[in-house]
């Protein structure tokens, strides 16, 4: 099998009817949208009407909607932009210590600014210690910012919880949903979610578009200066084309979502359950229950992530061994450490993300070549050496 994906968590494959919605603003109707004539006028409509099918799907108003280029800006905007705006009440915020690198590196910016930051711990599952969270809140504190679902292990923190807990201190709370939206039915008033942000290509539109939920009321600092577009809040032409696309697919999404998530699940837990049954010595990573569809991650034992992934490579398999943004680094995965895996273990860990394009013989095919790949790397081991002569 060549280019055989499951890597749906890093990007999707755009689908053909989003890419059909999207042709018409990439050709004959290429107007700027802040234009007044007919075709910026075309342009103008088509940007409302994904605004509106945005906030159809989580419970807000349009004018509540901010287009973006995508998860990372939208996490920059909310968590820098509430900071900035509310500086003079407090300069405390609170997030988790699993939080993707576009909230953690914006904290630590923050941080040198004079921003005080708690990272709340997680459990062996990964999920959020609520009582640490109630503990850290400061008189100073101005806003929580944690991940409604985990990049690289698939735990869904208990949000609903968090959120009656901001509410009832009067703390702003920022949710990074990128992973969530697509896959997690979202109602931000139910939730008591302030802020939100998602991005195209994590649910089979097109990448470099993105949205930022921001309840009405609810101060913000823009970090793109220039001319007027989204309510003043982020300067720049509107990408209409991208914006189309994302629109298209939350639309899509969450007209088949149940649809797409039992026959995902169903080939996660059996790819699960056939590594489980023909690789010794392995580690599922992350809460089974409380956990995104389609994601899987387990640890290998006494073999190096790295070494497992440039092999499925070879066989055609793209897969990770922890978020697509940190894929460069040597250092085993943060998330990873954060529920207690010591570093050896860590750094044998497999990240699949199954979508809705993928079928049984391509997780049978996966399997088949796990099977042999571990169990020739750990040949190749000092420590799988040792390990067998201690155990005879």
């Amino acid at each position: 099998m060549d280019n055989v994906y499951f890597d749906n968590a890093a990007t999707t494959k755009l689908d053909s009817e989003v890419l059909k919605d999207m042709m018409p603003y990439l050709t004959e109707n290429y107007g700027n949208a802040s234009s007044i004539y007919k075709i910026g006028r075309e342009a103008r409509k088509a940007v409302e009407d994904s605004r509106e099918k945005i906030a159809k799907v989580l419970n807000c108003k349009p004018n509540e909607i901010y287009f973006t280029a995508g998860g990372s800006e939208g996490d920059n905007t909310a968590i820098k932009g509430i900071a900035h705006s509310y500086k003079d009440k407090g300069n405390h915020i609170i997030t988790s210590k699993i939080e993707h690198p576009a909230v953690l590196e914006t904290c630590k910016q923050l941080e040198k600014e004079g921003f005080e930051i708690s990272y709340i711990s997680v459990d062996e599952n990964g999920i959020l210690n609520l009582e640490e969270l109630k503990k850290s809140i400061k008189p100073t504190t101005i806003l929580i910012t944690i991940m409604f679902a985990n990049n690289e292990i698939g735990t869904i923190q208990p949000i609903e919880e968090i959120g009656k807990i901001a509410r009832e201190n009067h703390i702003y709370f920022h949710t990074d949903a990128v992973q969530a939206v697509g896959n997690i039915k979202i109602d931000v008033q139910a939730l008591n979610i302030d802020a939100l942000s998602l991005s195209g290509h994590k649910f089979y539109g097109p990448k470099g578009v993105g949205a930022l939920y921001v309840r009405s009321g609810v101060k913000f600092d823009n970090l793109i200066a220039g001319g007027h577009q989204e309510k003043n809040k982020r300067a720049g032409t509107e990408n209409v084309a991208g914006i189309v696309g994302i629109g298209s697919a939350i639309e899509k999404a969450y007209a088949h979502l149940d649809e797409h998530n039992e026959q995902i699940k169903k080939l996660r837990d059996y790819y699960v359950e056939q590594v489980k049954e023909k690789i010794p010595y392995i580690k599922i990573n992350g809460d089974m229950e409380k956990r995104l569809p389609g994601n899987s991650n387990i640890s290998f034992r006494f073999i190096e992530g790295e070494g497992l992934l440039l092999n499925l490579d070879l066989k055609g398999i793209c897969a990770s061994s922890g978020s697509a943004c940190t894929s460069g680094s040597l250092d085993p995965s943060h998330v990873l450490l954060a529920i207690g895996l010591p570093h050896e273990i860590a750094h044998g860990s497999l990240r699949i993300s199954i979508g809705k394009y993928n079928t049984k013989e391509e997780v049978d095919y996966l399997v088949e070549n796990l099977v042999e790949i571990v169990g020739r790397l750990r040949e190749m081991s000092p420590l799988w050496e040792e390990f067998i002569e201690e155990e005879k």
